[in-house]
Parts: structure tokens; C-alpha cells; sequence
């Protein structure tokens, strides 16, 4: 082939990688196989979705901002959230995502941060740890938020932190009450209290309050909430004077725990404490009762409870039982009765505790991004470790020296498949 016929085509190639790169745009790269939902960007005066979520699919890393922009360029200020949308702990992530996306709105309605709106990249992790820390990576090096919200499991939650922390962007946990989330690292935060002050409440609640002397433990040996909870329970149940008869052990996933109960109801426990999530509570119930378990041993547990489903999967049998717990929908504070008419008429229902805690982690980060004098990493981190006496609906919030929330919790009973508040307890 002659030099001109080689030139002529030369030319007619880079013609034609032209107008494909005109068309077709490289500005976003294409969406890879992680389990990110579409994003919902608050804008102002719009309401919030009504809190449906469809299938995973992965979301284009560009949208909803402007093409070429970053996380703060442009009229956007770009912010993460990662939960469980879909999986086992679905209920835990939509209550989370409606409370987050609620007050987005309503600061967009008040003028977002620094005159530009806020939007919020959203990715479902399907309850999964590596998915999680997936999703985590692809906010920071895609997405490039300024901030990342969740998540509600302590497993997920680190699992996110290790990919936060090092990266330098600012995550503040609604939910994680494991007090290993926030020992990755000075960049991650949580606006909950954590389990030993959780497993103090409950040995407390059940020893003074219920005059339990003798209790068995079921816990899940895969999940680092439910074995923090364990530790920090039975320490604190003991110490009180209590003993501990025995304590058992399933894995996440199963959906056969009578050999654990038979071996407890061996033991004749004044209460049995059950450190896990709804939908593993609900099973262990039924199955705890039709084993002969009676009711007047009550079954206690912390706030991985805290579903609606908890009353669908366990019926009857979870009736009597109490469980610590973030915030009561009793409680008359105008700040938590605002929000729960806000969210009703958004939502449709009474908002749980994962909601509240959602709300007012987006709340402390949006608060924070205002006060801090740019929107880099390090400026929001110190802005965020500021956090002091914050009118939270889920509890006022004061972050200590380990990013922890210093605040107190509630214990609820179950009683004609409602939730009764029973009392307060403070750090």
C-alpha cells in the first residue's frame, strides 16, 4: 500500500474517532456489574419518592450531575449512600433511604449547601459485606462524593470503613452500633449509640426492671453486631449479679434453631437474650414457643429488631418480648413529631428508627458541609468531629473523641403487635 493511500486512511480514522467520541460521549465510564439503584437527588419544593425500590441495577456514575462534573462542581454537591435495598435486611436499607432522602429535600428546599442543591448517589448492597465494599470504592473513585452514608450493618459497614478511611472521604454511619466501624479510622462517624452501651441497657432493663436472675443467650456467630452485643450483655448481666446458663450459637442463614433451643429450654432461663436481626427473631420465636418455651420467658433483643416484619414473621409468639432500641414514636418532643408527620405524609407510614437514624445522619453531614469552610475531605471530617448538642429526632447527638454518638436509648415491648415504649435509659 502507497504512503498517500496509508495518509488518507489515517485521516478518514481519526474523522471518524472523532465524531464517535462527539456522539457517543466519554464523560461517564459505562456502568460496570455493581449493584447500584438509580439515584434520587433532592431538589427543591419536589417530594420525596414514595420510597419504592426497584430492582439493582447499576446506576450511570454520571448522573444525576452535569457531564464533566465532579462531586461539588457545577449546581451539585454530590453525596454517597450505600444499603441493603434489596437481601435479608431490605427493611433496614428503605426505612435508612427514605429518612436520608427526606431531609435532602427538605435542605434543598432551603437552599441546599453553599447555593448549590444536593443530590445522593444511591447503591444496594443486597446485604452482602463485599458488596458494600464495592459500592463503597465506586463512590469515591467514580462517583467522587464528598460524603458517604451507611450502613446499618456493622459486617457491612466495615467493610465500607476500610475502603473510606484511606481514601480520606468523610462516612458517617446511621445504624452500625459495633464499636469496631468507627476504630477504622478518624474519617468514619456514627450517630447511634454503640453496643456496650446497648448490651449495658438491656442487662440493666432485664435485671432491675424485669428481676431476671437467670438468662440463655442465642447468638448469630457470623455477625459482628450480634457478637458484640453478646459480649457486652453478658459482661454487664454478670457484673449485676445475673448468670448466664448458656449461650448458643447459628449462622446467618439458617432457618432451624431448635437444637439451640432445646438445649435452652435444658437450662430453665428466666429470659433468653437474642442479639440479632428481624428476620432470623421472628423464626427463633415460633420455633422457641412450639418447642414449649413459655411465655413467661421473655425474649430480649437490641435494635436489629426494629421491623415491621419482626410482627409478620413471628406473630404470636414474639408477644411479651423487649428490645432496645434508637427513638419512640411516643415521645411528644416537637422535633420527633414534626418529623414523623413529615414522613407520613411522604411515606405513608409511621417511620421506625432506622428512618429517624437515616434522617439524622444526612442532617449532621448537610449541617456540616455548611459549616465547613470548603467542601474537601478534611474540612467536612473536622466539621462532622465538631457535632455538639445536635437536635436529633432519634436523641440530641454529641460525637466524643471516638466519633461515637453519646446519647440514650429506649426499650420497647411488643404487646398486641404494636410497640409499647417502657422506659429511658442514659449513658
Amino acid at each position: 500500500m502507497s504512503r498517500n493511500s496509508l495518509t488518507l486512511l489515517g485521516l478518514l480514522a481519526l474523522v471518524t474517532l472523532c465524531c464517535e467520541k462527539k456522539e457517543g460521549g466519554t464523560t461517564s465510564p459505562a456502568p460496570g456489574s455493581g449493584t447500584g439503584t438509580q439515584a434520587s437527588s433532592g431538589s427543591a419544593g419536589a417530594p420525596p419518592s414514595t420510597g419504592n425500590v426497584h430492582a439493582a441495577t447499576p446506576a450511570p456514575p454520571g448522573t444525576p450531575l452535569a457531564p464533566g462534573s465532579g462531586g461539588a462542581e457545577g449546581d451539585v454537591v454530590l453525596i454517597g449512600e450505600v444499603g441493603s435495598l434489596t437481601g435479608p435486611e431490605a427493611s433496614f436499607g428503605i426505612s435508612t433511604r427514605n429518612g436520608i432522602e427526606l431531609a435532602v429535600n427538605q435542605a434543598n428546599a432551603s437552599g441546599g449547601v453553599k447555593g448549590k442543591k444536593i443530590a445522593v448517589r444511591v447503591y444496594d448492597d443486597q446485604s452482602k459485606p463485599e458488596e458494600a465494599a464495592n459500592a463503597a470504592t465506586r463512590l469515591i473513585n467514580q462517583d467522587h462524593v464528598k460524603v458517604i452514608l451507611g450502613e446499618v450493618a456493622s459486617t457491612n459497614s466495615l467493610a465500607m470503613a476500610q475502603k473510606a478511611q484511606p481514601a480520606g472521604v468523610p462516612m458517617i454511619s446511621p445504624s452500625s452500633t459495633n464499636p469496631k466501624v468507627t476504630q477504622v479510622g478518624n474519617y468514619i462517624f456514627r450517630v447511634c449509640f454503640i453496643d456496650p452501651f446497648q448490651g449495658f441497657v438491656m442487662a440493666k432493663f432485664s435485671h432491675e426492671n424485669l428481676k431476671v436472675k437467670r438468662a440463655a443467650v442465642l447468638k448469630d456467630q457470623k455477625s459482628d453486631y450480634s457478637l458484640g452485643l453478646t459480649e457486652y450483655f453478658t459482661r454487664t448481666f454478670t457484673e449485676m449479679g445475673g448468670k448466664i446458663v448458656t449461650t448458643e450459637a447459628y449462622a446467618k442463614g439458617d432457618s432451624d434453631f431448635r437444637a439451640q433451643l432445646t438445649a435452652i429450654k435444658g437450662q430453665k432461663p428466666d429470659a433468653i437474650y437474642i442479639p440479632g436481626y428481624y428476620t432470623d427473631v421472628g423464626i427463633i420465636a415460633r420455633q422457641a414457643r412450639e418447642l414449649g418455651i413459655p411465655k413467661k420467658v421473655p425474649l430480649l433483643g437490641g435494635d436489629g429488631w426494629r421491623s415491621e416484619k419482626l410482627f409478620e414473621l413471628g406473630g404470636s409468639a414474639i408477644e411479651g418480648s423487649y428490645f432496645s432500641d434508637h427513638y419512640s414514636p411516643d415521645n411528644p418532643s416537637p422535633i420527633v413529631q414534626k418529623f414523623i408527620a413529615e414522613y407520613k405524609q411522604a411515606y405513608g407510614s409511621v417511620p421506625d428508627s432506622l428512618a429517624g437514624l437515616g434522617y439524622d445522619s444526612a442532617r449532621v453531614a448537610i449541617a456540616a458541609m455548611k459549616k465547613a469552610p470548603d467542601l474537601s475531605g478534611p474540612a467536612i471530617r473536622d466539621a462532622i468531629a465538631q457535632t455538639k448538642d445536635f437536635p436529633g429526632v432519634a436523641g440530641t447527638i454529641s460525637l466524643d473523641e471516638n466519633r461515637n454518638a453519646v446519647k440514650p436509648a429506649v426499650v420497647l415491648q411488643v404487646e398486641d403487635g404494636k410497640l409499647k415504649y417502657m422506659t429511658t435509659i442514659s449513658p
